[in-house]
């Protein structure tokens, strides 16, 4: 049984409701210090809600939600987004339009999206070749489908960097939300399959990812296999 503080993420009885939509429905989620998680389902599941929970963008309608720690309405979000590397699709349409790579990355450690009229130091510049992501030394890694509009040589590349990162002891807790098998990185230990805003499983990777709880999750008779350290599935 692990400490409270081992936990960088902790979902108890989590709901988000929109209107009449329920987008995530009595989650319970936790993830741990050294753990890498993969989010997987179908378009509408609820796994960019449940990101921007633990990315500190949204509140949750019922339930308990704590991200390093820090309780969700009781903590200064501003501050607490600085701790996290968050990438997305939808954060980069956020990006102003004449923004430079450099700046993109830089304003990272502001927490902010584009510099506008932000002053950096030297020291925020030395810093530019890093991901946006991981420039804040962040204590946890948030990537909502990294590889989304890469062609295939560009997903491998990005596959085998972020599989290299899960593999160093040193690097953060990470979640990666994909709807594809295939794109799963060697070195991920756990899975969360969602399904219409309820979790369908979750636990050790090996332990999660089975036919029947993929069939599950996208609601087709699917099978799974596992070679060489990646993942495959097709229609049974």
């Amino acid at each position: 049984m692990s400490d409270a503080g081992d936990f960088v993420i902790r979902m108890e009885g989590v709901s988000v409701r929109r209107g009449d939509t329920t987008l995530l429905d009595s989650v319970d989620w936790t993830v741990e210090l050294d753990e890498r998680w993969v989010v997987l389902g179908p378009n509408g599941a609820g796994k960019t809600t449940l990101l921007r929970l633990a990315a500190a963008d949204i509140h949750p309608t019922r339930g308990v939600v704590e991200v390093l720690g820090s309780r969700m309405g009781r903590v200064d979000v501003f501050e607490l987004r600085t701790r996290i590397g968050l990438s997305s699709a939808a954060l980069g349409l956020r990006v102003p339009p004449d923004e430079l790579v450099r700046d993109v990355v830089i304003s990272a450690g502001y927490a902010v999206i584009g510099r506008w009229r932000e002053r950096y130091d030297p020291l925020d510049a030395a810093s530019s070749a890093s991901a946006r992501a991981l420039m804040t030394d962040p204590e946890i890694l948030l990537l909502d489908e990294p590889t989304a509009g890469l062609d295939l040589g560009g997903r491998e590349d990005l596959v085998a960097r972020l599989s290299l990162l899960a593999n160093d002891p040193e690097a953060p807790a990470s979640v990666l939300v994909t709807h594809h098998v295939e794109e799963i990185p060697p070195g991920y230990s756990h899975g969360l399959l969602l399904r219409q805003g309820q979790v369908v499983a979750a636990g050790l990777l090996d332990d999660v990812l089975t036919d029947e709880n993929l069939s599950a999750t996208f609601g087709l008779p699917l099978a799974v296999q596992r070679r060489r350290g990646r993942f495959t599935a097709w229609l049974r």
